[in-house]
């Protein structure tokens, strides 16, 4: 009897996903536990194993389709004896729909793969029976601009097809139209204007917008990595009460230490970072300060018993925040090799939901880039973020004289909800404290 593939569930929280590439084409003999395909979730690309064993009879979804639902059947694999033929012409009829295939061009290459206006009459046709968006108060939608053009040329707005999002009537539109005369939207077959079964075009953007002036841009569609931290780091400033702590740091002792430390593991091929120090820094304050080790649970508090450090990491297009788990208790060899590898991963788009998911608290350090000072958004669910600038020369005052010294700004966020303003600044005293006398975090 034949069998579906289905969408696989990646990770506890995945609803859908993009079939990133198939390893495999119609006619292929397959094993239990053969790659099948890479699968793309909001964060990393993880390959996906056949369970059972035959032939790939049918692929239901193309390679590249995004927001594939979990459970969707994406091919059929005919066992053996079976008639491959029959399974394929059959695939079609299974429980769950397949998700409609990606387009063979990338909506921003579409306008250079079509072919031109003039020579598609059936563009022309949709451009002349394309009709303008109404608003609910029975209004056209176009652009202040637009309106102010309109009105000076004496164009009829009704009768102009708009190409702006959701059918608005923009610069672009009216130019070229004589007084009195409409012109046909240049764009009426772009998606904007397309047939219903178009995917839903991109809300209007506000009024006023550099795009109703005409200035040249490029509409970006967001990947599942941007719609995710759009969503999350929104979610983080309307419902988490942040206060926010900083303290100067000198760093002499820490870059004194750090050189003496990688002198001495030259051998084993490591080489340490501030950033490394910087990780077990904050596990070891955690564990002192364990009101901040914490997260906000509603009507309770989860306290935790290890310091698992989120450090985030930026890639292409987007951030990750890989997990150093036990950052506390590992020596910093460990968690420089682990940072490396975890890093590494992360941008090769290879790391496993538990590599990332999780964590106790955070650590996003900009000083790389020479920011001195920011203030970095907590990542929901955990309740405190610390946020690490530049370290360079100051004037700071050592042991009562004004001295030169390497100092860095270092902020924290906490969740006000569950951690009070006097525990998060005793977290930011230890943190200052135990990097200013790194020593004492490494006994």
């Amino acid at each position: 009897m034949s069998k579906t593939i289905q969408m696989p569930a990646l990770s506890p929280t995945m609803e859908e996903g993009t079939l990133a590439k198939w390893l495999v084409k119609e006619g292929d003999t397959v094993s239990s536990g053969d790659l099948l395909a890479e699968i793309e979730t909001d964060k990393a690309t993880m390959e996906f194993e056949a369970v059972d064993e035959g032939v790939i009879a049918r692929i239901l979804v193309a390679q590249g389709t995004e927001g594939v639902k979990v459970g969707t059947v994406i091919a059929m694999i005919a066992e053996e004896g079976e008639d491959v033929a029959t399974v394929a012409a059959g695939g079609g009829k299974a429980d769950a729909a397949p998700a409609p295939k990606a387009d063979a061009v990338p909506a921003k290459d579409e306008a250079a793969a079509a072919p031109k206006a003039d020579a598609a009459p059936a563009a022309r046709a949709e451009a002349a029976a394309a009709k303008p968006a109404i608003a609910s108060d029975g209004r056209v939608k176009a652009s202040p601009l637009a309106r102010r053009l309109a009105e000076a040329k004496g164009v009829d707005l009704s009768a102009v097809a708009g190409s702006g999002p959701n059918g608005r009537i923009v610069k672009s539109d009216l130019d070229g139209a004589k007084e009195g005369v409409v012109a046909p939207a240049a764009k009426a077959a772009a998606p904007a204007a397309a047939p219903a079964a178009a995917p839903k075009p991109a809300a209007a953007a506000p009024s006023g917008s550099a795009q109703d002036f005409g200035i040249p841009h490029e509409v970006v569609k967001l990947s599942g990595m941007r719609k995710t931290i759009a969503r999350r780091l929104t979610e983080s400033k309307q419902q988490v009460p942040h206060i926010y702590l900083t303290v100067d740091i000198q760093l002499d002792r820490l870059l004194k230490l750090r050189g003496e430390l990688n002198a001495g593991l030259a051998s084993r091929k490591v080489k340490l970072s501030v950033n490394d120090l910087l990780i077990k820094a904050l596990g070891v304050a955690l564990i002192q300060v364990p009101e901040c080790n914490v997260q906000f649970a509603g009507d309770q508090m989860l306290q935790f018993k290890r310091a698992d450090i989120s450090v985030a990491v930026s890639i292409p297009g987007g951030l990750i925040t890989p997990i150093v788990t036990g950052a506390d208790a590992k020596g910093v060899a460990a968690i420089s090799n682990e940072m490396k590898d975890l890093a590494d991963r992360a941008k090769a788009g290879k790391l496993q939901p538990s590599e990332y998911q999780g964590g106790t608290a955070s650590l996003s350090n900009m000083g790389m880039f020479g920011i001195k000072q920011f203030e970095a958004v907590i990542n929901p669910p955990q309740a405190m973020i610390m946020a690490i600038g530049a370290g360079e020369k100051r004037p700071f005052v050592v042991d009562d004289s004004l001295q030169i010294a390497t100092v860095m700004s270092a902020t924290g966020s906490f969740d006000h909800r569950a951690i009070d303003g006097a525990d998060g600044a005793r977290l930011m005293k230890i943190f200052r404290e135990l990097v200013e006398n790194p020593i004492g975090m490494l006994a």
